[in-house]
């Protein structure tokens, strides 16, 4: 499928990046955060428990807009269309992904080896991402997997 030109972010929104957006804009905080601020050793994870308003409130506050599925997936698996970011073959220690047994998010540039061919991070597990396609009336796709999710339910075409 052609895609026109677009940008997309190289990391995940982090927890503070977000902060800064509740600060700015009064938006509620994630649930997990105490008296309206992100955790201090988790300022460079990437933030969680946002939903899809969430998410593009923050994206609209920041001048940007959600990518579509379509963009998120070419953005992961870039013009050849490879199964993970970093290549066809399955290698959960390029991304924080169940089989790592990490048990947490980590920092959105944690992965070095696992970016995509066009430089982005975590495309493959630490976090689901929202992206603007509606995938049934009043919901949207999620992308990506979650540090949670096994290795081959967090692949790019996977939602």
């Amino acid at each position: 499928m052609w895609l026109p030109t677009f940008y997309i972010d190289v990391y995940p929104v982090t927890n503070a990046e977000y902060a800064r957006f509740v600060a700015a804009t009064g938006h509620a905080p994630p649930q997990y955060w105490e008296d309206g601020r992100p955790p201090e050793d988790l300022g460079d994870h990437p933030v969680v428990f946002v939903t899809w308003n969430d998410a593009t409130a923050y994206a609209e506050w920041a001048g940007k807009s959600l990518p579509s599925g379509q963009q998120w997936e070419k953005a992961a698996r870039g013009t050849r269309g490879t199964v993970y970011p970093w290549g066809d073959q399955p290698t959960p220690a390029k991304c924080n992904v169940r089989e790592n047994g990490v048990g947490s998010t980590t920092a959105v540039d944690c992965y070095q080896s696992g970016v995509s061919p066009y430089g982005v991070f975590d495309m493959c597990g630490n976090i689901w991402e929202w992206c603007s396609t509606d995938t049934n009336p009043g919901r949207h796709e999620l992308k990506g997997g979650a540090w949670t999710s096994p290795l081959l339910r967090a692949t790019p075409s996977s939602f």
